[in-house]
């Protein structure tokens, strides 16, 4: 697929472009109404389609949980676990800036199939929960309150050490929107183990001293946008001797690990990327 439809698409789901302003745009970078809706067809989710983990898998038990935030409003999420008594090291999954959508739900299935105890966070928890429309949610997006919406996170990773199956190691892994919010959680958690951000924005050069946990990092070598602040947080994390692994995939888009946009999905970036983030996990939380 053309890079630049790619580039209008993350444009699309990064910045406040209208649904028409992007299909003209859309229209006139494909040639035409046909090969536009074409080319959406692969740039929009097929969740079904996309699905690795069943919602019914044999060997999980999942849940939707509430746990006070950090005002002490209830928030939503959608947990999962293997089945057993087994004590184990515990994720708190962040999603993409469209709520928590059945992919990210698959995503939390995951890790969970790899022996975690996995919670997927519904950010829009305060706002009523992630909607079906995928536009409704990116704007719903933009009006949390970063602080807020922190706070909740943060009591998301005392709810999992709190929960009887947890063996009270915690991460978390972030893709997106989400990627930017497991930097923070980085920064603001001491207790936390391990945090892996997918494409996500960089924390200030001088929040990075507080980072005790270890850090992994994917990055997208297509990415302009948010490669752009990859310096400035490499050099921080050396300057305060902070554990990390920062790994860029070349040629490869922007959520190349969503698998339910196969314009941007590389199944090969992804697959390695995914591979090291487990590795992670096992060093850190079993």
């Amino acid at each position: 697929m053309d890079q630049r439809i790619i580039n209008l698409f993350d444009e699309y789901t990064h910045a406040p472009l209208t649904r028409k302003d992007f299909l003209d745009r859309l229209t006139k970078l494909a040639g035409g109404t046909a090969l536009a809706l074409a080319a959406l067809a692969v740039l929009e989710p097929g969740y079904a389609r996309a699905a690795t983990v069943s919602t019914s898998a044999d060997d999980l038990l999942t849940e939707t949980v509430t746990w006070p935030g950090g005002d002490g409003a209830p928030v939503k999420g959608y947990l999962a676990h293997p089945k057993g008594k087994k004590k184990r090291g515990a994720v708190v999954v962040i999603h993409e800036n469209r709520g928590l959508t059945p992919h990210i739900q698959d995503v939390t299935r995951r890790v969970a199939q790899a022996g975690y105890l996995a919670l997927g966070v519904d950010a829009l928890s305060p706002l009523g929960g992630t909607p079906a429309d995928e536009d409704k949610g990116r704007e719903l997006i933009g009006q949390l309150d970063p602080a807020k919406n922190l706070a909740n996170y943060l009591a998301a990773l005392a709810y999992l050490r709190a929960r009887p199956e947890s063996n009270g190691r915690t991460g978390c892994v972030g893709f997106c929107w989400g990627g930017g919010l497991s930097n923070q959680l980085a920064v603001h958690d001491p207790k936390l183990d391990a945090a892996v951000a997918y494409y996500g924005q960089q924390p200030k050069a001088e929040d990075v001293p507080q980072i005790k946990a270890a850090v992994m990092l994917h990055y997208a070598g297509l990415d302009e946008r948010i490669d752009a602040g990859i310096p400035a947080y490499e050099t921080a994390l050396k300057a305060a001797g902070t554990k990390y692994e920062l790994f860029v995939y070349p040629n490869v888009n922007h959520a190349f690990n969503n698998d339910t946009s196969p314009a941007r999905y590389n199944a090969e970036a992804a697959k390695l990327a995914w591979e090291r983030t487990l590795r992670l996990f096992k060093e850190k939380l079993s």
